[in-house]
């Protein structure tokens, strides 16, 4: 490739295409991990959170989606666990997903309770420890689980890749 200067837009499409999305992570006071099943996409399994909307940061997706999803208004500042990268998968996904998940801490009985989901976008929430998930998950959707579980207990921020092949 030459070194010639393009206009930006003209630039930006000669770039790899991305999505992005936000969730938060969030487990009970006994450390076990709440996920919501999805009402598409097979199913799977996921944290509260969702695509990024235009002019969006990831920290306001993050906060917008959980509190669409679950009815929880979090008021917690921003603390990132972790980064998450998925390889362009074709006609199923054409595009890599870049992910950005946020610690939303310990939730009480009270706030589990309270729990309101959108049917048109998940069925069911359930809390269970890394065992129990391990169990229930996809191979490489399990890995970034306990990737992101690891991180908010030593504090340190992971980045987990996945790719299409991997399952």
């Amino acid at each position: 490739m030459t070194n010639t200067w393009l206009p930006p837009a003209e630039y930006v499409e000669t770039l790899p295409r991305a999505t992005a999305y936000a969730c938060l992570y969030f487990t009970d006071t006994a450390g076990r991990a709440l996920q919501l099943r999805a009402a598409y996409l097979g199913e799977r399994w996921q944290w509260p959170g969702g695509n990024m909307d235009p002019g969006e940061t990831p920290w306001e997706t993050a906060v917008r989606e959980c509190r669409e999803e679950t009815g929880i208004v979090f008021t917690g500042e921003p603390r990132l666990l972790g980064t998450h990268f998925a390889t362009d998968r074709g006609a199923d996904w054409p595009a890599n997903r870049i992910g950005f998940i946020f610690d939303g801490g310990e939730l009480t009985d009270e706030q589990i309770a309270g729990l309101v989901l959108d049917p048109r976008e998940h069925s069911e929430y359930r809390l269970g420890t890394l065992e129990e998930w391990e169990r229930e998950m996809e191979p490489r959707e399990f890995t970034r689980l306990a990737e992101i579980d690891r991180a908010r207990r030593t504090g340190m921020t992971v980045y987990v890749e996945t790719d299409p092949d991997e399952d």
